[in-house]
């Protein structure tokens, strides 16, 4: 594997948890902070494919990738969340409620960490909690642009990684997340094939690593 394709997963690698993952309620129209607040309220859990750009400091497009994702929040405490990545890079994360594991097939590695720890002041915490999202970043309306009502999250901490992130909606619908992160990079979610509440599996969930991997984490 080429240096290059490394740096781009370690990219993906740091930008899921974001990354890492969101989205709507009922079809009027609303600003920002109104579609913000009814995902919080309303939405427990969605499915979706997502395309996955990222751009440097200068605005050169140095990854695309596509894949799907699925999110099951909680009213307590973390909730569980799994994103497939499919192309060009194989990937999986999974947040289990506790653990959140990262499996890649090419090294045939598994990296694994305390849920708290890996998602921190992260994206993800932005799709996968609830209560924490008020106590760890700070909301505001942001302008409409692209027909989405958007909302801007900066985190509380210095050391979340990322300056901040928007989330811009449509009829309360989450349809995209760009993410500025500490060096300049852009990283932009486009949502497509959205359903919201899905009944999801379980074991969707459950992460078993595969036979041979080597197991690298807390």
């Amino acid at each position: 594997m080429s240096n290059q394709a490394k740096i781009m997963k370690a990219n993906m690698q740091s930008t899921w948890l974001f990354l890492a993952g969101l989205i709507l309620a009922t079809p009027t129209h609303a600003n920002g902070l109104q579609s913000f607040r009814a995902f919080i309220k309303d939405t427990q859990g969605m499915r979706a494919d997502f395309l996955q750009v990222v751009a440097d400091a200068q605005g050169k497009k140095v990854q695309e990738v596509t894949g799907t994702m699925s999110l099951q929040r909680q009213v307590e405490g973390a909730g569980k969340f799994r994103w497939d990545y499919n192309k060009p890079y194989v990937q999986q994360i999974v947040g289990d409620g506790t653990r959140v594991w990262l499996y890649d097939p090419d090294l045939n590695q598994v990296t694994v960490r305390p849920m708290g720890k890996a998602l921190g002041n992260s994206p993800a915490a932005l799709l996968a909690g609830s209560k924490q999202i008020e106590q760890s970043f700070e909301v505001r309306e942001a302008p409409t642009k692209e027909g989405l009502d958007w909302v801007v999250a900066s985190a509380k901490e210095p050391d979340s990684g990322f300056e901040k992130i928007y989330l811009g909606f449509k009829s309360h619908h989450l349809h995209k997340m760009q993410l500025y992160d500490n060096f300049g990079n852009i990283t932009s979610i486009q949502f497509q094939k959205l359903e919201v509440n899905p009944k999801l599996d379980v074991q969707l969930f459950n992460f078993k690593p595969p036979l041979g991997a080597d197991i690298v984490g807390e």
